[in-house]
């Protein structure tokens, strides 16, 4: 039962977290204890102790048995730079985008950038190594809705291709598949805001790339079938509004991070990024996704809640051919304690062609999600998805299925293979809640359907201990070895 028990921490503020235990039930309790003494209690799988000045044994316990030890130090006191004496106005008026890089690029390894309250206009920003970002409660980063404040272009990775997008507000890292991290050891956080332009700099990114890009979008023909729509080629160059590339040990944790042009927090060929205590909004984007791992590993999100435009969490790994030739695995995501209140619930795929693999999920709400929990993918994408375990959720479904959009490009000679899946002491409604439309549909609460393909069913996928709504629906199709341990509620 031994657990590693991960901490991570700022000044005298100390975070643990653990993954949920094989023997955990519904009603857990864990204690941890300092140096013998119990200091708090708690039915999640993460806690935060304050006043830690020095190095301390600490132990956690579930149910009375320990379930594994470390020992809590705490964290670095950076000194802090005040973006105001670089020049940063925060009038909400003043372009502050050349101060606040200056400012950036003055802080020194374990220096941190402080943003007193007031609103900083800017457009793209560039965190490097070594350093913390720190937004003050009623401190927000605004950036513009203005195309140009996002250029020169960068190279990066939208929807599972490689190519040439707009800059982010904050951009880490530079992006190339065949390496490892370029950026490490950097914090941002605080009590504040990173906003972007939202969905006015997405239409103007997407007009500009229309115009661009007109000769080889006419040329497509009756194939812009193939899209989702006549947005979907221009609005891939977006930004994000953080861009995580190439990172390794980055930490964002207490903000709101919202409205970016397209996804919130994109982390691309990078490891060990941990997000939590966020909240994240972006209701009125297109393709408005929260926290996306893309082929990444040993990534954790937890104690966030999400008001988003599409997935709350999208986990991915690249698209056919090229997501299969670099073959960079999505793995060891670990997403809990989670609440969506608006939005799409979480995903797995459908750019998965790389591969995506142990992906535990536990004590999330995903009650009010429009899709649940959802594993999609393409015939043409190839690749994998496994070693998937939820626990001791609320979810609207449960979904393996193929998609029809986003599906141009050359296809894998091999459907995906959907496999190894394990839900435990979950609570699926049947109801798909549709914020926008302020509606509730009754869906299937189980869906599974693998590829009509020899060898490509959806396989080895139970449900234990499970409850479903009082009129909740099950539906398989091209599955094999599945079980159902089931029992209806009157709620």
């Amino acid at each position: 039962m031994q657990q590693t028990i991960h901490q991570a921490a700022i000044g005298a503020a100390v975070t643990l977290w653990w993954d949920l235990p094989e023997e955990a039930q519904a009603d857990s309790v864990y204690q941890v204890a300092l140096s013998g003494k119990t200091v708090a209690e708690t039915r999640r799988t993460h806690c935060t102790l304050s006043e830690i000045h020095a190095p301390a044994d600490c132990e956690v316990y579930l149910d009375g048995q320990r379930l594994g030890r470390t020992e809590v130090r705490p964290g670095p006191v950076y000194p802090r730079r005040n973006a105001r004496d670089f020049g940063a106005a925060g009038d909400g008026a003043t372009l502050d985008t050349a101060a606040l890089q200056r400012a950036i690029d003055a802080c020194g390894p374990g220096e941190e950038l402080w943003l007193p309250a007031g609103v900083y206009r800017t457009g793209a920003l560039r965190l490097h190594s070594d350093m913390a970002l720190y937004l003050e409660a009623g401190a927000v980063l605004q950036g513009t809705d203005n195309p140009e404040d996002y250029l020169p272009k960068i190279p990066s990775r939208f929807e599972g291709t490689e190519m040439e997008c707009y800059q982010s507000v904050l951009n880490l890292g530079e992006m190339d598949h065949a390496a490892g991290p370029n950026c490490r050891n950097v914090l941002i956080h605080g009590e504040g805001e990173i906003r972007g332009g939202g969905q006015p700099l997405a239409l103007a990114i997407i007009e500009a790339e229309k115009e661009r890009l007109r000769d080889e979008l006419a040329a497509l023909g009756d194939r812009i079938r193939e899209y989702e729509n006549d947005h979907t080629i221009p609005g891939r160059a977006r930004g994000r509004l953080i861009n995580l590339s190439n990172c390794e040990n980055v930490r964002i944790t207490g903000l709101t991070l919202q409205d970016g042009a397209s996804w919130n927090v994109h982390m691309l060929y990078s490891r060990g990024i941990v997000t939590d205590h966020c909240v994240f909004r972006s209701e009125a984007v297109w393709n408005g996704d929260g926290w996306d791992p893309d082929s990444s590993e040993d990534c954790t999100l937890f104690a966030s809640k999400f008001y988003t435009g599409d997935d709350s969490v999208a986990i991915k790994s690249g698209k056919n051919p090229e997501g299969n030739v670099i073959n960079r695995p999505t793995k060891h995501i670990r997403v809990f304690d989670c609440y969506s209140h608006a939005g799409l619930g979480i995903a797995i795929g459908s750019e998965m062609s790389g591969g995506v693999e142990d992906v535990a999920i536990w004590h999330c709400d995903l009650e009010h999600s429009l899709s649940g929990i959802q594993i999609k993918g393409t015939k043409k994408r190839g690749g994998f998805v496994r070693g998937i375990r939820v626990s001791d959720c609320v979810i609207s479904r449960f979904l393996v299925c193929a998609v029809k959009y986003n599906d141009d490009g050359e296809g894998s000679p091999v459907p995906p293979q959907f496999s190894d899946m394990r839900v435990t002491r979950t609570h699926l409604t049947g109801w798909a809640h549709n914020y926008w439309e302020k509606e509730d549909r009754r869906i299937e609460a189980i869906d599974l359907a693998g590829f009509d393909e020899p060898g490509c069913a959806a396989r080895d996928i139970h449900f234990e201990a499970c409850t479903l709504g009082p009129e909740a629906t099950v539906r398989l199709s091209h599955c094999e070895a599945v079980t159902l341990d089931l029992a209806r509620t009157d709620a």
